[in-house]
C-alpha cells in the first residue's frame, strides 16, 4: 500500500472511530456481560442485527473500550459487489464473510463478529423487528466446529428502534442489487438523526463448539441452541 493510500485509510479509520464513539454516547449505549469475552485468543460472537446495521459501530466501540480488542466483522458477501463499500469496509474492520476469511481471522487469534441474519435482518421491514432471520444458516456453526472456537451469543436491544418505518414501507425501498434481500428500506429518524433510543448489548455465556466432524443435524441443533440464547437475551432486556 503506497503512503497516500495508507494515510487516507488511517484518516478514514480515525473518523469512523470518532463517529462510533459519538453514536455510543448519543444512544447511552452499554455493554453487559463483558466478562464472557476473553482478553486474548480467538472467539466468535454471534447475534442479531439492527435495521441498516446502524448499531454496529457503537457495538464495536464498546467492545474495544472494554477489552482493548478491535473486533473483526464478517460482512454480507453481496455488499462487496458495491465498489465503494468493497473498498472502504475493510478499512473499518469488516471483511467479506467467506469461510476462508473467517478462518484466517480466527487462526490469527481475532475476535470475530458474525450476524447470521445478514441482509435479511439489516434490510428488514417493520414486521421483522427483533426477529432472527437465520433460516438455513449453518455457516457460523460449521466455522466454530472447524476452528474449534467458542461461540459467544449476543443480543442488541434498541437496535430496531433507531429508525421508524413510514406508511407504505414496502414501496419505499432502494435496490442495492437484483437480489430481493438487498432491498434497503427507506426509514425515518428524528430529522437527520436516528431516534435517541438507548442501545444495550448483552453478551451471553459461551457455547463450546461442535466437534470438527459434526453431522448436519448436530450443526442445526447447535445453530438453534445459539439462536435460543440470543432470543433469551433479547427477551430479558425487553423486560429489564
Amino acid at each position: 500500500m503506497d503512503a497516500p493510500l495508507a494515510s487516507l485509510r488511517r484518516a478514514v479509520f480515525r473518523l469512523a472511530e470518532q463517529g462510533a464513539a459519538l453514536s455510543a454516547l448519543y444512544h447511552r449505549a452499554r455493554l453487559l456481560g463483558c466478562e464472557h469475552l476473553p482478553l486474548k485468543g480467538p472467539v466468535l460472537l454471534v447475534g442479531n442485527h439492527g435495521v441498516w446495521g446502524y448499531e454496529t459501530p457503537a457495538f464495536f466501540h464498546l467492545i474495544h473500550q472494554r477489552t482493548g480488542r478491535y473486533p473483526l466483522g464478517l460482512a454480507e458477501r453481496g455488499l462487496f459487489r458495491i465498489p465503494l463499500i468493497r473498498t472502504v469496509l475493510p478499512w473499518l474492520g469488516g471483511v467479506e464473510g467467506t469461510r476462508e476469511n473467517a478462518m484466517t481471522a480466527l487462526r490469527a487469534g481475532s475476535l470475530v463478529v458474525c450476524y447470521p441474519g445478514g441482509a435479511w435482518e439489516t434490510f428488514k421491514r417493520s414486521h421483522g423487528r427483533y426477529r432472527l432471520r437465520w433460516e438455513q444458516a449453518l455457516g457460523f456453526a460449521r466455522l466454530a466446529a472447524r476452528a474449534g472456537v467458542p461461540v459467544v451469543p449476543f443480543a442488541g436491544q434498541g437496535v430496531d428502534d433507531t429508525f421508524r418505518w413510514p406508511p407504505g414501507e414496502e414501496r419505499l425501498c432502494v435496490r442495492l442489487t437484483n437480489d430481493d434481500k438487498y432491498r434497503m428500506p427507506l426509514v425515518m429518524g428524528l430529522g437527520p438523526l436516528p431516534w435517541p433510543v438507548r442501545l444495550t448489548f448483552h453478551l451471553g455465556t459461551p457455547h463450546a463448539p461442535p466437534p470438527p466432524d459434526a453431522s448436519e443435524s448436530r450443526l442445526r441443533a447447535f445453530r438453534d441452541t445459539v439462536a435460543a440464547s440470543v432470543g433469551r437475551l433479547l427477551t430479558r432486556h425487553s423486560h429489564a
